[in-house]
C-alpha cells in the first residue's frame, strides 16, 4: 500500500518585518526536522512535494537526502493567503485563525476564504498524485491548508478542532489509492515512535 503523508513545517523564526512566506525554520524546527531525517521513517518515499514558502522548502530539503527523493516545488501548495493583514502578533493571529476556520465561506479582513484554500490544496494534491511515480509521497506544507486537506479527505467539516498540534511539525497520512485517512495529526516525535 502506497501512503501519502502531509507534514507541516515545524517552528519558525518569527520576523515581524519580513513577509511571512519568507520566514525560515528556527533552531528548534531545524533540529526536529533533522531528527526525522535521520530516523529512516520516510524510507520508501519516492517524491517530496513542497510549498514554495521558505519554511516548508527548508523542511523538505533537510528530509530529501534520507530517502533520496527529489523535491518538487508547487506554488499552489502555499498556506492560506493572509497577506491582506500582514504579520499579526500571536494572540491576534490565534483569534484570526479561529475566525477563519469558524467562517469558511467568508474572508477575514481580506484573507483567502477557507473554502477557497481547501479547494486549492485538494486540487494541488490531486494534480501531484496524478503525475507522481509509484510509491509513498511526502507533502510538506502548512497547518492551515493541511488541516483543510485532512478535513476534505476525511469528510469532516472545516473546524479548528481538526487543526494540527501546537508547534507544527505534525503529520497525517492517507492511503494513496483510496484517499482514506490512515491517521490524524501526530507530532514528528509520535510519528517516529509509532
Amino acid at each position: 500500500m502506497a501512503v501519502v503523508r502531509y507534514l507541516t513545517h515545524p517552528q519558525v523564526r518569527i520576523e515581524p518585518l519580513v513577509p511571512v512566506p519568507e520566514w525560515g525554520l528556527n533552531d528548534i524546527g531545524r533540529a526536529r526536522t533533522e531528527v526525522l531525517a535521520r530516523s529512516g521513517k520516510l524510507a520508501g518515499t519516492v517524491l517530496i512535494v513542497s510549498s514554495a514558502e521558505r519554511k516548508a522548502l527548508e523542511t523538505a530539503q533537510i528530509l530529501a537526502p534520507g530517502p533520496g527523493a527529489p523535491v518538487l516545488v508547487r506554488e499552489g501548495m502555499h498556506e492560506n493567503d493572509r497577506s491582506a493583514t500582514g504579520f499579526l502578533p500571536p494572540d491576534a493571529f490565534e483569534e484570526a485563525a479561529n475566525w477563519f476556520f469558524a467562517n469558511p465561506q467568508q474572508s477575514f479582513r481580506g484573507w483567502e476564504r477557507a473554502l477557497d484554500a481547501q479547494a486549492r490544496i485538494v486540487a494541488e494534491t490531486e494534480a501531484v498524485l496524478a503525475d507522481a511515480p509509484a510509491g509513498d509521497v511526502l507533502l510538506v506544507g502548512h497547518g492551515g491548508v493541511g488541516t483543510l486537506l485532512r478535513c476534505a479527505l476525511a469528510g469532516l467539516p472545516i473546524a479548528r478542532s481538526h487543526d494540527q498540534l501546537p508547534g507544527g511539525g505534525c503529520i497525517f497520512a492517507f492511503d494513496r489509492a483510496s484517499r482514506i485517512v490512515l491517521h490524524g495529526w501526530q507530532s514528528i516525535e509520535a510519528f517516529m515512535d509509532a
